[in-house]
């Protein structure tokens, strides 16, 4: 077994710990956590990731999982204002900075966190598992999701699954991008726990 299927195997049982579920281990931080993985493997963890809803959304489920997809929440919000089809066809022609620039208003991150509390009802949530990172990007910057975000969430626990790296202080995303500097996020499984 190679260790990014053993850093999926223990997930299940992280995240439904009661450590992490009561945010103890934290001592008062916000609860935000990336599980970073090689960008090559986005459709094995997006795998994983419907595989752990399914079981952790069962009726013998103790915990409610919920789920925000980043695209298809991206797709719904400019679905919403009829600039779906314009963005793809900018996109296509210009290249994803004309995107960027012609819908920042739009995917302003304060537009983005409304939308994203909105898409779920996160007071019956146990914990919020967010996917489709890489996807979304450059449309919805991860740091600054974050940041906007941990007002609206409360002490529920955040599992950004993110295609690239997380040292700890700086976000890479596909192991490529310019780092972004976030620091109050923890990794879900170190290297080291999915070689236990």
């Amino acid at each position: 077994m190679n260790n990014l299927e053993q850093r999926l195997g223990a997930i299940q049982a992280k995240i439904t710990s009661k450590e992490f579920l009561t945010g103890r281990q934290l001592g008062g931080d916000i609860p935000y956590w990336i599980f970073d993985y090689p960008p090559a493997d986005e459709l094995r963890v997006r795998e994983h990731v419907n595989h752990l809803l399914r079981r952790l959304n069962s009726d013998a489920s103790t915990v409610k999982a919920c789920h925000v997809d980043l695209l298809d929440l991206v797709k719904t919000m400019l679905e919403g204002r009829r600039l779906l089809d314009r963005a793809i066809e900018m996109q296509k022609n210009k290249g994803n900075a004309a995107v960027s620039k012609a819908l920042a208003a739009e995917m302003d991150p304060e537009r983005i966190a409304d939308a994203f509390i909105k898409s779920i009802s996160i007071e019956s949530c146990s914990f919020v598992l967010v996917t489709g990172v890489g996807a979304s990007y450059p449309l919805v910057r991860t740091h600054s999701l974050m940041n906007t975000l941990h007002s609206r969430t409360g002490h529920v626990p955040i599992v950004f699954f993110y295609p690239g790296r997380y040292d700890g202080q700086y976000l890479r995303l596909f192991d490529a991008t310019p780092h972004s500097a976030y620091y109050r996020a923890f990794r879900l499984v170190s290297d080291s726990e999915g070689s236990e």
